[in-house]
Parts: C-alpha cells; structure tokens; sequence
C-alpha cells in the first residue's frame, strides 16, 4: 500500500523489508506538475533468489519513468529493491512485477524497465517492460547497458 502523504523512511533509520509484498512505497508531489520530464533510477547490483536453487541471481535494473501527479521517494525505493535479496522469483518476475507495481502505485505518465540478469548457466537474460507507448515528445535516452560479452 503506498504512502502518500508522511514518507515511512525519509529521515528515519530503516531496516530492509523482509519481502516486496511488506515493503512500503513511498510517494511525494511532482515538483514540476504539468512539465513532461523523465526520471531515471539505476541499480546496477539488485540481487534476488533463484526460485529453483535458492542461488543468487544479479542485475542491472534500469527505471525509466515521466511522472504524473507524484514521484516516488528514492529511499523507498532503494528499500523496495532491496528485499528482492531473499525473494524466490523468475528474472521475468522479478522484472515486470517491479514495473507493475510502480506504475500501479504511482500511476506515472510512462514507465519502463530494463532488466539485464548476468548469465545464470552461462547464458544473460534481459527483459524489458513499458506501460505503454512513450510520450510524445519525450527525450528517451537509451539504457546503454552493454550486452554480456563474458571474455571476448
């Protein structure tokens, strides 16, 4: 459920969720309402659990998103992403429902995320999600994370 008006973790020592289901969102006004911008978070060491093994799975996520009426609050976020570090899920999973979930909460103008998982078994998996088409006119820098070259 998300927080819109006093953030849970904005100035206040946190501990890391234990699940994304128990982790809290928060939101705080756009400051530039009605000014198409875009924001971009990059976590270039998210971890999360292979739902198989149980081994460490790791990414390099990229969030693309023009905000609406809020933005989200980074820390919470920062906190968000970080208790995928014991949750068992797919890559797939663990990517689009990242996407789902900010879009759902924040209902921003746009969103996309780009996914690219070091290879698990000697093979990378990128996957990438978007609400919907990009704003018209909107600057849409590329991700610019170098595919999986292993030694070559």
């Amino acid at each position: 459920m998300p927080s819109m008006t006093t953030p849970k973790y904005l100035g206040r020592p946190s501990t890391l969720p234990a699940t994304p289901a128990e982790a809290v969102l928060d939101y705080v006004p756009n400051p530039r309402p009605g000014r198409p911008y875009m924001v971009r978070f990059t976590a270039p060491e998210f971890t999360s659990l292979c739902p198989v093994t149980g081994q460490p799975d790791f990414a390099h996520l990229v969030i693309d998103y023009a905000p609406a009426a809020t933005i989200v609050e980074s820390k919470s976020l920062k906190l968000f992403l970080g208790s995928f570090r014991s949750h068992a899920a797919f890559h797939e999973d663990c990517t689009v429902g990242i996407g789902e979930r900010l879009v759902a909460e924040m209902s921003p103008i746009w969103l996309r995320i780009g996914g690219y998982w070091y290879p698990r078994g000697g093979m990378p998996i990128d996957i990438f999600w978007q609400s919907g088409p990009p704003p018209e006119g909107m600057w849409l820098p590329a991700q610019d994370v170098p595919g999986y070259r292993g030694r070559g």
